[in-house]
């Protein structure tokens, strides 16, 4: 069996494109898998994740349940808010405790930024990160990539915007590396004080008016506004955004071509995406979420091999 070039998942920065490669070329496999009637498979069956979720998650954690449960694994769940972290329990005092119940893996999302890399260097477990600060979010950038592949047969050559909230987003930072590991161009699209000022240093292209943006690609990732996240206000208004940077039918009416539209959720309808696109045929935003389930089950099945 073919192998990943590496024992975790922390970032797209530490895979190569042949892993990606592998990757998506496994997830092709368990994508047959969960459209069977029987959607399980026993490959993980003497495997035992933990989730350990120190954000708030809905999809991801569920996607990754899922994942894991398609593949037979048992699943350990943990929320830090009904945790002894409340008490003071550092990160690895809690993730130790964990793994002295014969944990294999860990699946973890923290609000700081390289959470899962400390791991990584003091724990013997495979560690997959399902989102660290605004730092990066390798499982969602990979199902968007392998999305992209799956919508327009290959991702190289492809033109990609990201265009919002780029400077709070772990998914943007994720997706530009991955889409230029497989040979996309991307340009990232926002107000200037969305936008990191160390942007252009990664080789994208920068573009501030939206309609430019759409006019230039192939497909457009919309990103959420990050409220969550911002301790000061970076534009006057949630309907000024909406008026300057909001994607509707009739901005992409304008447009002289038809492109695809993702967005990695939860939307908020009437901000950067309207209910006209997010559910019109220009949108792959379900099967990104379909893609979801196969991608984690290809990245857990794959590092379960690499010990």
């Amino acid at each position: 069996m073919q192998q990943l070039s590496t024992k975790h998942l922390l970032g797209i920065k530490g895979l190569t494109a042949e892993d990606i490669q592998l990757i998506f070329e496994t997830a092709d496999n368990f994508k047959d898998v969960i459209n069977r009637p029987i959607k399980k498979v026993p490959s993980l069956r003497d495997i035992t994740i933990a989730n350990v979720f120190f954000e708030n998650s809905t999809r991801t954690r569920l996607s990754f349940e899922l994942a894991e449960k398609r593949l037979s694994a048992d699943v350990i769940n943990f929320s830090s808010s009904n945790s002894s972290v409340k008490k003071g329990e550092t990160l690895i005092d809690t993730v130790n405790n964990i793994l002295s119940m014969k944990v294999d893996m860990v699946v973890m999302r923290h609000s700081s930024p390289g959470a899962p890399h400390f791991l990584s260097q003091n724990i013997n477990a495979n560690i997959v990160n399902a989102g660290d600060g605004t730092h990066e979010h390798p499982t969602q950038a990979l199902l968007d990539a392998f999305s992209i592949r799956e919508k327009l047969g290959d991702v190289a050559g492809k033109k990609v915007a990201i265009i919002g909230d780029v400077l709070h987003s772990r998914v943007a930072l994720s997706n530009i590396f991955c889409l230029q590991k497989l040979g996309a161009e991307v340009m990232v699209c926002g107000p200037v004080t969305l936008l990191p000022m160390y942007i252009s240093s990664l080789g994208v292209k920068v573009e501030y008016d939206v309609k430019k943006a759409l006019q230039w690609c192939d497909v457009a990732n919309v990103l959420r506004i990050q409220l969550e996240r911002q301790q000061i206000k970076y534009f006057p208004s949630l309907r000024e955004y909406s008026l300057y940077y909001g994607v509707d039918k009739k901005l992409l009416d304008q447009l002289d071509k038809e492109i695809v539209i993702m967005h990695p959720g939860p939307i908020n309808r009437g901000v950067e995406l309207n209910s006209d696109v997010a559910d019109s045929e220009h949108s792959i935003i379900l099967n990104q979420v379909e893609n979801g389930v196969a991608i984690r089950m290809a990245v857990l099945y794959l590092l379960a091999g690499v010990k």
